[in-house]
C-alpha cells in the first residue's frame, strides 16, 4: 500500500472519529436499561419455568456483550469527549463485564499497536504459532497449543480462565493506577453479587448471572477470535510490518445481520477499528460505506465466519492459516524439496 494510499485512507476516516455525546448518552440508555430489565425478568421467570428463563438469559447476554462494546470505546477514549467521563463510565461497565478497566485498556492498547506482527505476540492476543514454529517445538508445546486452539477450550473454558481468573489479579509489573483499578473492580464486583444474592438467593443468582456470564464471555472470544483468524489474513514480521495494512488486510468485516450488527455495537467494522480507534462504535458502518478501500476489506459472515474454527497455524509462505493436516502435507513438501536440492551436492560429494 502506498503512503498516498494510506494518506487518503486515514483522511477519509478522519470526519467519523468524532464523539456525540447525545448518542453516547443514547447508547448507555438503551444499552443498560434493557440489561437491567432483562436481568430482573430473567429473575420473575425462574418461578415459572427455567424453558422461559433461559431464553432470556441469553437475551440478556447479548446486551451484556454490548455493554463491554461501550467499555472498549471508553478505553479508546472515543465514547465521550471528557477523558474523566470516559474512566468512569469505563470502570463501571468494566465491573458489570468482569473486566478491570486499566489493565484492559493497556494490553489492548498494546494489541493495536501489534496486530499481526509476528515479533511482537503475546500481549492482548490469542496464542498462535506458525507452521515451522509448530514443527520446532516439543511434543508437550504441540499438545498443549492443539489443547488451546479446540473450540471447547477457546469457547469453553476460555471465558471461565480469562473472565473469573485472569482479570482478577494484576499483571507483573502494573502500575499503581492499573493495580488500584483491578482491586476496586474485584471489592465492586463481590459487593454488588452480595447484593444481588441478598436481594434474589444465591441459588437464584446463580441460576441467572452464571449463563449470562458463560454465554457473553464465549460470544466475546468468538467475536475477538474470528475477526484475526480468517483464511487470508496478514500476518508480517517488524521490519516489512505495517499498521495499516495489519487494520485492513488482518481485521474482517464481519458482516452479521442487522439485529446482530447491533447488539454487537458494530464491532464487525473491525477494520474501520483497527485503522482508526478513535471511531465510536456508532460511526463505524458509516466510515466504512465512506470509503470505497475499506468496502474491499475481507469480508466475512454469519455462515463463513464458522470455517475459521479449522484454522489453526499461520503458513508465512503461504500467506494463509492452515489446518494441522494441511500443515503437515506443507512440512512433508518442503522436507522433500530440501532432499532434492541436496541431491546433486550429494552426488558431487560421492564422485
Amino acid at each position: 500500500m502506498s503512503k498516498s494510499s494510506i494518506a487518503n485512507l486515514k483522511k477519509e476516516v478522519a470526519p467519523f472519529a468524532q464523539t456525540d455525546h447525545n448518542a453516547s448518552v443514547k447508547q448507555v440508555i438503551n444499552t443498560l436499561g434493557p440489561l437491567f430489565i432483562l436481568w430482573f425478568a430473567a429473575y420473575l421467570s425462574l418461578s415459572v419455568s427455567y424453558w422461559i428463563t433461559f431464553p432470556i438469559l441469553v437475551v440478556t447476554a447479548g446486551f451484556l456483550v454490548r455493554t463491554f462494546i461501550i467499555f472498549h470505546d471508553c478505553c479508546h477514549q472515543s465514547f465521550f469527549k471528557s477523558r474523566k467521563l470516559n474512566n468512569i463510565l469505563g470502570t463501571i461497565t468494566g465491573i458489570l463485564t468482569l473486566v478491570p478497566y486499566e489493565q484492559w485498556k493497556n494490553s489492548h492498547n498494546i494489541h493495536h499497536a501489534t496486530s499481526s506482527n509476528l515479533d511482537k505476540r503475546g500481549t492482548g492476543d490469542m496464542w498462535l504459532l506458525t507452521v515451522d514454529e509448530y514443527n520446532e517445538s516439543s511434543k508437550w508445546r504441540k499438545l498443549a497449543y492443539r489443547v488451546y486452539r479446540t473450540p471447547i477450550v477457546m469457547l469453553g473454558i476460555g471465558p471461565i480462565a480469562v473472565f473469573m481468573i485472569e482479570y482478577r489479579m494484576n499483571t507483573k509489573g502494573a502500575r499503581r493506577k492499573e493495580r488500584i483499578n483491578t482491586h476496586v473492580t474485584n471489592v465492586s464486583i463481590v459487593g454488588l453479587y452480595a447484593l444481588l444474592c441478598l436481594a434474589v438467593g444465591w441459588q437464584a443468582f446463580l441460576m441467572i448471572q452464571l449463563p449470562i456470564l458463560l454465554v457473553s464471555g464465549m460470544l466475546g472470544i468468538w467475536l475477538f477470535y474470528v475477526q484475526h483468524q480468517f483464511e487470508d489474513s496478514y500476518f508480517e514480521h517488524d521490519e516489512e510490518w505495517s499498521y495499516v495494512q495489519a487494520a485492513v488486510e488482518g481485521s474482517s468485516y464481519y458482516k452479521l445481520p442487522k439485529v446482530l450488527q447491533w447488539i454487537t455495537g458494530n464491532i464487525g467494522f473491525h477494520h474501520v477499528h483497527h485503522l482508526s480507534p478513535r471511531v465510536p462504535n456508532y460511526h463505524l458502518e458509516k466510515a466504512h460505506e465512506a470509503s470505497v478501500p475499506l468496502q474491499k476489506a475481507t469480508t466475512i459472515t454469519l455462515a463463513t465466519s464458522f470455517k475459521s474454527l479449522r484454522y489453526r497455524l499461520w503458513d508465512e509462505q503461504g500467506k494463509k492459516f492452515v489446518t494441522f493436516k494441511e500443515a503437515k502435507k506443507i512440512s512433508k513438501s518442503l522436507g522433500r524439496s530440501a532432499r532434492k536440492s541436496t541431491a546433486p551436492e550429494m552426488l558431487k560429494k560421492v564422485n
